[in-house]
């Protein structure tokens, strides 16, 4: 199931971080930090599965080099406690392959470029070894100035003031979800992301008289695991696989979140049964509706059958000669008329033998349904102590 995340951090010189050695390690690179005096050399590392640098169009042809860049970067800033980077982390749908996964995430980070004038350099990754396999996320760090033909040059304020700063990653977060639902659409996947809260969603869903959806949105979010946690279930997980027994969480956060997908996997599918069962009455209700119709548009091609006949009796036995039709009567026309009401009740006996079908398919199906539940019913009954 497709699921949604965007997190923005920031590389803090005051934590004891440097832009240098977060890009070489994202990118699984090697990188010379000028400022520190070392050399970042993440190029043994596995799981980055390609990486790209986005700058705006008129930046200065060094800012194309990744070192440049990021020397660059922690360069401009002097203080102790300097924010030299800012990560976009971004959780891709499980259901791209390497092209499609390339193409969504260099679409929003060319978003990021042109919306804030910044560098982008883009990280894609692998989903851990030992982790879940759907978890294909990308890594994107933006500069915190804008780029421009001198270099490197203003702060990126709109996203550090506290009056703007959020509603402008709230912008971005409603992009992501607009980027990926359109991914998914083109590949014809029916799952959608959502980049709101699971409250706001359940009132929009309650607004649009969705029942159903709001139902299985009635639940606390997810807790976060952490990277310790993450790596002492995941060794449980493989571990229990390995011996062939039940996997039992060993954390008690662990433990939530393993509860939590539970539930909500079991949400999920009673809301499809739910949902079976509605599009199965409304679709009787359709059928019951077009079968009232029909006959009442049959009822009325009757009488009119009757009336032509009638009329048609009239003239062979001469019977109102000179009455039975008015000025300008037109026997050719007449003849017209009935051959296009023959037309009309041949079409209505086609559109019978339709509802006739669409009937006999509603209740083969139940017929089944009722067939492949039954002998485990008669079973039981055979098996039940006299």
């Amino acid at each position: 199931m497709a699921s949604y995340h965007l997190s923005v951090k920031t590389v803090q010189r005051s934590a004891g971080r440097s832009a240098t050695a977060a890009i070489a390690y994202r990118t699984a690179s090697r990188v010379v930090c000028e400022r520190e005096g070392r050399v970042h050399d993440y190029r043994a590392k596995a799981g980055v599965e390609a990486s790209l640098l986005l700058v705006p169009k008129d930046a200065p042809e060094w800012a194309h080099d990744r070192q440049a860049l990021w020397n660059a970067a922690e360069a401009r800033e002097t203080r102790s406690n300097s924010v030299t980077a800012r990560e976009w982390e971004l959780a891709l749908p499980a259901e791209l392959d390497a092209e499609g996964r390339r193409v969504l995430v260099q679409g929003f980070a060319a978003e990021l470029v042109a919306r804030y004038g910044v560098a982008a350099d883009v990280a894609i990754h692998a989903p851990h070894q030992d982790g879940d396999q759907r978890n294909w996320h990308a890594h994107v760090l933006t500069t915190t100035r804008v780029l421009t033909p001198e270099g490197l040059t203003d702060k990126t304020r709109v996203l550090d003031a506290k009056q703007t700063g959020g509603p402008e990653i709230e912008h971005m977060r409603a992009r992501w979800a607009e980027l990926q639902n359109q991914a998914l659409e083109r590949l014809g996947v029916d799952e959608r992301v959502d980049h709101r809260s699971l409250a706001a969603q359940r009132e929009a869903a309650l607004a649009h008289g969705d029942e159903i959806q709001a139902e299985t949105l009635d639940r606390p979010a997810e807790v976060k695991l952490g990277p310790v946690v993450s790596a002492i279930e995941r060794r449980e997980a493989r571990e229990a696989e390995e011996e062939g027994r039940p996997y039992e969480p060993l954390t008690e956060r662990g433990a939530q979140v393993h509860e939590a997908r539970a539930a909500r996997s079991l949400l999920r599918e009673l809301a499809a049964v739910r949902e079976a069962l509605t599009r199965a009455m409304q679709e009787r209700v359709e059928l019951a509706r077009e079968t009232y119709a029909h006959a009442r548009e049959e009822g009325a091609d009757r009488v009119r059958a009757g009336l032509a006949a009638l009329r048609a009796a009239a003239q062979r036995h001469g019977i109102g000669e000179g009455q039975t039709h008015g000025p300008g009567y037109d026997q050719e026309d007449d003849k017209r008329q009935q051959r296009q009401e023959r037309a009309r009740q041949q079409e209505r006996a086609r559109e019978t033998d339709s509802i006739k079908d669409r009937l006999a398919r509603i209740l083969g199906r139940e017929a089944l349904d009722h067939a492949s539940v039954e002998p485990e019913t008669e079973r039981k009954r055979h098996q039940a102590p006299a």
